[in-house]
């Protein structure tokens, strides 16, 4: 997969588009992220609904390196509470509190598509309201 269309993957999940998944997952796409694992097209779906639902998310990539069976990106992805909620999908947040996460994601690519998705993790921090971080280890 070149670096246009998977760029293009990134600009409609950033933009919130659920029809991105259709366009460049396996309809029996599996992801672990972390201890999380999700299992096809709709698995995908309802994961970032409920995560999109409770916070804007920006993913960042910062090195892209790809073959015609796989892409490998180093990133951060950026989260900002849209509301105070005391049970979101990260514990309690105030509006405007954000979480960074930087890692590796590893994608095997089938027939143009993403089968196969694997994150691992280097970072997961919390910023409160006041701008102190918190080292959070391992989200899922």
């Amino acid at each position: 997969m070149d670096w246009a269309t998977f760029s293009d993957y990134i600009t409609r999940f950033n933009n919130r588009d659920l029809t991105a998944f259709e366009a460049y997952l396996t309809p029996d796409t599996h992801m672990l992220n972390g201890t999380l694992e999700l299992l096809g097209i709709q698995g995908m779906k309802e994961h970032y609904t409920l995560i999109w639902s409770q916070f804007t998310e920006q993913l960042h990539i910062e090195r892209f390196v790809s073959d015609a069976d796989t892409v490998a990106i180093q990133m951060w992805a950026h989260f900002t509470a849209l509301d105070d909620n005391p049970q979101s999908l990260f514990g309690p947040v105030r509006k405007g509190e954000h979480f960074d996460f930087r890692g590796l994601i590893m994608y095997q690519v089938q027939a143009g598509k993403f089968a196969d998705i694997k994150v691992a993790y280097n970072t997961f921090t919390y910023t409160d309201g006041a701008g102190t971080v918190t080292s959070l280890g391992i989200p899922h």
